[in-house]
């Protein structure tokens, strides 16, 4: 979240690219609690930003849920994202499936 935060406070333009490339590198370390949780975090703090995530970013951080065994949280994003109107893809839906499956909520 900081790195977002020291663009903007330095006037170095934030946007859906930065935004995507911090929540996917959290997901690629997605190996702790603290890795997915600040996923998560910057994705909630998207529209504080005014970045409007796009289904990049929720699949970034769905499958940092997914790699931390958060099923109903990768469920919750999907729902979100329908709600906010962002296209799923197949990835999308791969990583959510994968989520159920590795807990076997399927």
């Amino acid at each position: 979240i900081w790195i977002i935060e020291y663009m903007l406070a330095h006037l170095v333009e934030a946007n859906v690219f930065t935004l995507s490339a911090a929540v996917s590198a959290c997901e690629k370390a997605a190996g702790d609690e603290e890795t997915w949780q600040a996923a998560l975090a910057l994705l909630a703090a998207a529209g504080s930003w005014r970045i409007a995530a796009n289904t990049v970013t929720y699949n970034c951080a769905i499958s940092a849920c997914e790699k931390a065994g958060e099923w109903t949280l990768a469920l919750e994003l999907l729902e979100e994202m329908m709600v906010v109107h962002v296209q799923s893809d197949t990835v999308t839906y791969s990583a959510v499936i994968s989520a159920c499956f590795k807990d076997v909520h399927w």
